[in-house]
């Protein structure tokens, strides 16, 4: 049974967008509010693991994760790749923030993701093993959310819209887009909607001809809500071009992925893009390097100017809000 974890991702398949530092954020805020979160690194570049977890620490897990005692998310997938056998114990590893959790991720994850596209065409296939092959990951989570009794999970995601991301978005309650203020946001968002409604789509058929209590994905990830990010600030406002970038990527979010998804089911997106905004992120300069060396927060950062911190949490600890408040 699947646990009542809350499972979101931070999608888009443009680099560059920040989705590893806004997901770092977004839970540290979530834990802050009382919510237990569960992080997993699902990234063969290991971005989310690499910001969490102790250089030394991370090297012995990467050199044992081929071995019975590895500690990532591959060392645990590996049997169900090989087909020697069902999904391997790991455990859950604590960061500095209070409850808040994480599976480390793995270089190997891309030899399960290589692996993903044959159990899909098995699962079209009606065979039994392509459904335990494509739930995996899954499963993999849901007894992690369960042994800590996450509130939330989130998912970092690589920057592309292969396989893996095809089954974690799959998985998902939910996902924000983020994006940056330039054309390469604004141009994304048409590859994305058409992803994403062609996944769901392929999804319902593959549901429809799925064997007898063989393990399926929620299959209907819906649109929260969008961030963008990295905007300088000037005065009392966002400056000249980027709100000229904020409108277009609002009116190509509402045409190419809100209408799009909305085509196939009107509960994939609300209608109104304008309550669509979870919130901004304003460039936080070397913060951000700070707070992925020190491995902690933005607004825990050590040696920053103090109303660097104030204004990093209360952006955050807003986005945070807002997700307790659409989702619950």
């Amino acid at each position: 049974m699947r646990h009542h974890s809350i499972r979101i991702a931070i999608f888009n398949h443009k680099g560059g967008v920040g989705k590893t530092t806004l997901t770092v954020n977004i839970a540290a805020a979530l834990s802050l509010l009382d919510k237990t979160v569960l992080l997993v690194d699902s990234d063969p570049q290991c971005n989310l693991t690499s910001y969490l977890i102790e250089d030394s620490v991370i090297d012995e897990l990467l050199d044992n994760s081929d071995t019975d005692s590895g500690g990532t998310v591959w060392s645990a997938l590996k049997p169900i790749v090989e087909g020697t056998g069902p999904i391997a114990n790991i455990p859950v590893y604590e960061t500095a923030t209070n409850n808040m959790y994480i599976l480390p991720g793995d270089i190997r994850l891309s030899e399960f993701e290589l692996e993903l596209d044959g159990f899909w065409t098995a699962c079209l296939g009606h065979k039994a093993r392509g459904f335990r092959g494509t739930t995996s990951l899954s499963r993999l989570v849901n007894k992690h959310a369960r042994l800590i009794k996450a509130d939330f999970v989130f998912y970092d995601t690589g920057p592309n819209i292969g396989p893996l991301n095809r089954a974690i978005l799959l998985d998902c309650d939910f996902f924000i887009v983020p994006g940056a203020c330039d054309l390469f946001s604004v141009r994304a968002l048409k590859t994305l909607g058409h992803t994403l409604t062609g996944w769901i789509t392929q999804w319902r058929t593959i549901e429809k001809i799925a064997p007898n209590n063989a393990p399926l994905l929620l299959g209907t990830p819906k649109f929260l809500g969008h961030i963008l990010q990295g905007f300088r600030v000037y005065g009392h406002g966002m400056a000249q071009t980027p709100s000229k970038f904020r409108a277009r990527f609002e009116n190509k979010l509402y045409s190419d992925l809100i209408m799009q998804l909305r085509r196939i089911g009107k509960n994939l997106a609300k209608k109104e893009v304008a309550i669509s905004k979870l919130g901004e992120v304003k460039d936080f300069a070397t913060l951000v390097q700070q707070s992925q060396a020190q491995g902690v927060p933005l607004w825990d950062v050590y040696g920053a100017q103090n109303y660097q911190l104030e204004q990093a949490e209360k952006s955050f600890l807003k986005i945070a809000q807002r997700i307790i408040d659409r989702t619950s």
